[in-house]
């Protein structure tokens, strides 16, 4: 009878210790899954950002080149042209930073959705 309610004692132990050990590592989980979703939604903000300052950089130097052409034509009396190839290079310009805008919204977008679901993950393995 002593030894039976020494294996109940010692199982009882035994489970409570278990389900500590559980919840320890299920709140780890959850941590891990939340830092995750940060770290990737993290990486594609950076993306983003790099691909917007390269076009919006892409951009400026071929509205200066296109300047520079415009400045020569109006230098040599060919006021249409000039007037051309201003133009030309504001509409490009505009053109790549829109794309480059358009591209960081898309990521950054991307981004917080991963984010949001790790997020779910996490609370959904924390429970």
């Amino acid at each position: 009878m002593k030894r039976i309610k020494q294996q109940i004692v010692l199982l009882t132990m035994t489970a409570a210790l278990t389900s500590v050990a559980a919840a320890d590592a299920s709140d780890q989980r959850a941590q891990y899954l939340d830092n995750k979703g940060d770290r990737i939604e993290q990486r594609l903000d950076n993306k983003g950002d790099r691909i917007e300052s390269r076009l919006d950089n892409k951009g400026d130097r071929i509205d200066n080149r296109l300047d520079r052409k415009s400045e020569r034509a109006a230098a040599n009396g060919k006021e249409k042209r000039a007037a051309h190839l201003d133009r030309k290079g504001d509409r490009i310009d505009n053109r790549l930073d829109r794309k480059g805008a358009r591209i960081d919204r898309k990521l950054d977008r991307k981004g917080q959705k991963v984010d949001r679901r790790m997020d779910r993950r996490s609370a959904r393995v924390g429970s």
